[in-house]
């Protein structure tokens, strides 16, 4: 097969996997969840079977013990953020109101001093319908979330379907990789092994490492909160410790999120919100200086620019299911972008049409 028809074979073959997502993205997240599962899990299931233990013994195991430690947290939790969450929405618009009132009488006078009287009104006709706008789009989502026939659905075969798929790809694992390692093409089978191995550590190391990350830094954030006081602290800590997978973006939420519910909770003490500024302070000293670098490090290999860009890229493309994707494919992406950059040093159209590089630094002296 020549170069020209590897190219098309490959394009192609992308073509129809990036077509097959955009079509069935409605269906595919309870499949996508159950792949990640059993990709973080067989090398549990590994070790186990290394113990003496046979594969299926060892997936049963592992499930078993991972539902039952989800049922438990869902029954501690789920009274407490339930109530929370239907708290947060009821009191939400009040509150936005109340801070909006806030903001304008303590930035009135500064409006007014420096700007005339037509500036002041001016930002608080727009402060009122920005304010009114995110209201009532959170509260919609919100209340979508749970009453939504497709999100029931969704969380239904998240919840049922995910265990059930999880557990046949988890049996079948090694024999599934086996099964794609033999249909590799024989002459580039050593370079794409390479390839799918280095994959293969920075797509583990960053997940397996950023969901601990996550899972510390929510129940921080969730302590933290509850600890000062704040209304709706550990609802508001586990949603800022879920989002840590969006760089920047949980902890920005909660910050908001959590000073704007202090603000007007302990109006007109600024002991309290400042006390919950510092909760999220330390949350990121914590996440950049310790969390991070020992369990995340740079597996990934790519650009936090980057990464931010392929989260919103894939979520705004694939919904929920672009998010789950977004990370694995941007590790993909960086690997294939990498091997590329080293082919293109290697070759003659980066080196020229001499075969001494020095032959070429010297002929380009001579001609300056």
């Amino acid at each position: 097969m020549t170069l020209q028809r590897q190219i098309g074979f490959w394009l192609g073959s992308l073509f129809v996997f990036v077509l097959f997502l955009v079509l069935l993205r409605d269906i595919l997240l309870p499949f996508i969840a159950a792949l990640a599962l059993a990709y973080l899990l067989d090398p549990l299931a590994d070790r186990l079977e290394r113990l003496g233990m046979s594969r299926l013994a060892a997936t049963i195991v592992i499930l078993v013990v991972l539902i039952l430690i989800f049922a438990l947290v869902l029954i501690l939790l789920a009274p407490l953020l339930g109530q929370q969450l239907a708290g947060l929405v009821a009191r939400l618009p009040g509150d936005a109101a109340k801070l909006q009132s806030l903001v304008l009488e303590k930035g009135a006078p500064w409006l007014e001093r420096f700007g005339g009287g037509d500036l002041a009104k001016q930002a608080q006709s727009s402060l009122g319908d920005l304010v009114g706008q995110a209201t009532k789009w959170v509260g919609g989502l919100l209340q979508s979330l749970w009453s939504g026939g497709t999100a029931i659905v969704g969380v239904f075969s998240l919840l049922v379907l995910t265990p059930v798929i999880a557990f046949y790809l988890l049996v079948d694992w090694d024999r599934m990789v086996a099964t794609v390692d033999s249909w590799l093409p024989r002459d580039h089978r050593k370079t794409i092994r390479g390839l799918v191995r280095e994959m293969d550590t920075a797509i583990a190391g960053f997940l397996r490492g950023q969901a601990l990350v996550c899972l510390l830094l929510g129940a921080f954030y969730a302590i933290g909160l509850s600890v000062v006081g704040v209304n709706f602290g550990a609802l508001i800590g586990i949603i800022s410790g879920f989002l840590s997978f969006i760089p920047y973006v949980g902890s920005l939420t909660g910050l908001v999120l959590s000073v704007g519910v202090a603000t007007v909770q302990f109006w007109p003490d600024w002991t309290w919100p400042l006390a919950t500024l510092g909760v999220f302070l330390v949350g990121q000293f914590l996440e950049g200086n310790i969390f991070q670098p020992k369990f995340v490090g740079d597996s990934i290999g790519v650009h936090p620019v980057w990464l931010m860009f392929a989260l919103l890229a894939f979520g705004s493309l694939f919904g929920f299911v672009g998010l789950l994707l977004a990370v694995p494919l941007a590790a993909v992406i960086g690997v294939l972008c990498r091997f590329a950059l080293r082919q293109y040093l290697a070759s003659n159209l980066y080196r020229g049409i001499h075969p001494n590089p020095a032959k070429a630094d010297v002929t380009i002296e001579i001609e300056r």
